[in-house]
């Protein structure tokens, strides 16, 4: 049989040709870029008004809409960064893929349908419904930049470190194409061109994906246990037990909470449920959107597997050693070069993809929340606020640039937890407390978020992630390496506390009329 002799040769040395040039790579990435113009080209002559350009007309269908939710959430720090993980890690690596999937249901069940119903284009609409609106969005502006900010700077580094490594580019060029590229299919092609491009994307990649899966599990006469039996034989079971990664169970449990309750309050997220027309429709695309995420995630855990048996531990972590080359490796022992480039290509794809819908969402909170409704006091005409958007695409589009550059080299992996950290800080618990909580006030919700944004920022500066690995001290002064559990918990305290301490009667008596359109739509735009 060929399985026993494949365990005794997968330890062996693979020849890599990752870091030059590969013309199957930049053919690929040049022919999505092409093709994902042509969509701008196509979405910009149907984008006139505000509603087009913010939520493309809420014309996506709900199955639309769950693809593109999937292609706006698989980053490619989920695509090499979790088979990274669960390549030199094993199964604890498995810790973020679930992570990221269990707040999906959560979503569907608490947030979807009141997301839509009371909002318009950013989930501040939604805080603010019953709330004083000015300082409302303000607060809650700060908090979507903030998250914003750190997943962009995370999104532009890495972009710049993997186009050096796939395609043998200069770091500088590669940050300088995905910033113009990106800005070009928000500015022209508003949220319907980001849409399309989401959703190209995440059929590529769970296409290519799905491919890379087959090809190595055919290694393995297409039987799981066949893998998990090589793994353990080159690496011990340690490899397939809990245990080796994430060793203190508060440190588990506070990373948990941040990527589970994050993605509930990232702003690119929320911002897809206003595309769909309806309630019903931005519920089915959060179940079909959980079902192509669920789907990829058990894709990486095998890639992941399959590169340590295939690719082998030392040569994935000499290559980079947080293991983010695994799944490519994987690829070019399975398919060679042009399968490589595929894959590459895919990757690089998804960066533009995620960053697009996070500069859409800035533009959005810059334009709609603060200068609509901090500046213009709720008035301004479309053509403004607008024009407003377009401004703050290209500001934002440079801001990306310059961000990628200044941190180049940089490890970036901590900005990934922080961007989940005050999401889940200090935008759920005041998104999650206005929709269901009578007695919110608007000072509460402000002190909710003001509190969570700031302690996540203060802890994540005092853990060891930033002061020990990256400052260099020899003991951390605050012991989690994500704050999610003191931060968030401290967020929704402070909200209840200084809600109930000074009431708002104006907000309580609007309560009833909120429920009347959170759960039955009545008056949803």
């Amino acid at each position: 049989m060929a399985f026993p002799l494949l365990l005794q040769t997968t330890t062996a040395p693979v020849a890599s040709t990752l870091g030059t040039a590969n013309p199957v790579s930049i053919l690929m990435f040049f022919l999505f870029v092409s093709v994902t113009m042509y969509i701008t080209y196509w979405a910009a002559k149907k984008t006139k008004t505000g509603s087009e350009f913010y939520a493309a007309g809420r014309s996506i269908s709900g199955f639309q809409n769950g693809l593109a939710l999937a292609g706006d959430y698989m980053s490619a720090a989920s695509f090499l960064g979790i088979a990274g993980m669960v390549a030199t890690r094993g199964y604890d690596g498995l810790i973020y893929s679930i992570g990221f999937l269990v707040g999906w249901p959560l979503i569907m069940f608490l947030i979807a349908e009141p997301l839509r119903n009371l909002g318009k284009y950013t989930f501040a609409d939604v805080v603010a419904y019953r709330l004083q609106q000015r300082p409302i969005r303000i607060v809650s502006s700060i908090g979507s930049l903030l998250t914003i900010a750190f997943y962009l700077i995370a999104q532009m580094v890495g972009a710049g470190s993997l186009i050096k490594t796939l395609f043998g580019l200069q770091y500088e060029i590669a940050v300088l194409v995905v910033g113009i590229v990106m800005t070009a299919y928000v500015l022209f092609g508003g949220m319907l061109a980001t849409t399309w491009v989401q959703i190209v994307k995440a059929v590529l990649l769970l296409s290519g994906a799905t491919i890379l899966v087959i090809l190595s599990l055919a290694q393995f006469d297409f039987n799981p246990n066949n893998l998990f039996d090589s793994v353990s034989t080159q690496y011990g079971d340690s490899m397939l037990a809990p245990g080796g990664f994430i060793i203190n169970p508060f440190d588990a449990l506070s990373l948990g909470l941040a990527l589970m309750l994050g993605t509930a309050g990232l702003p690119h997220i929320l911002m897809r449920f206003y595309t769909v027309p309806d309630a019903k429709a931005a519920r089915k695309s959060v179940f079909v959107a959980t079902g192509f995420i669920g789907y990829f995630y058990l894709l990486t855990f095998l890639i992941g597997f399959s590169a340590m048996a295939l690719v082998g531990k030392p040569t994935i972590e000499e290559l980079d050693k947080g293991g983010n080359m695994a799944a490519l490796l994987l690829a070019e022992r399975m398919g060679g070069t042009a399968f490589l480039g595929f894959i590459a290509a895919v990757a690089f794809a998804t960066i533009l993809a995620v960053v697009a819908g996070l500069t859409l969402s800035g533009a959005s909170s810059i334009s709609h929340d603060l200068y609509v409704h901090v500046f213009k006091n709720g008035q301004s005409d479309e053509k403004g606020e607008i024009k407003v958007a377009k401004n703050a695409t290209i500001a934002l589009g440079i801001l990306s640039i310059l961000l990628g550059l200044v941190f180049k080299g940089q490890n970036v992996a901590f900005m990934v937890g922080l961007a989940f950290s005050i999401a889940a800080s200090a935008n759920f618990p005041a998104l999650l407390m206005s929709i269901i909580w009578k007695r919110f006030t608007t000072r509460g919700a402000v002190w909710s978020i003001a509190s969570g944004a700031i302690l996540s920022l203060v802890l994540i500066l005092l853990s060891p992630t930033i002061w020990v690995d990256i400052l260099h001290n020899e003991e951390a002064i605050f012991p989690l390496k994500n704050p999610a559990l003191v931060s968030m918990s401290v967020a929704f305290a402070v909200g209840i506390i200084v809600s109930l301490l000074k009431p708002e009667a104006s907000a309580a008596e609007k309560f009833e009329a909120e429920k009347l359109r959170t759960y039955l739509g009545v008056g949803a735009e």
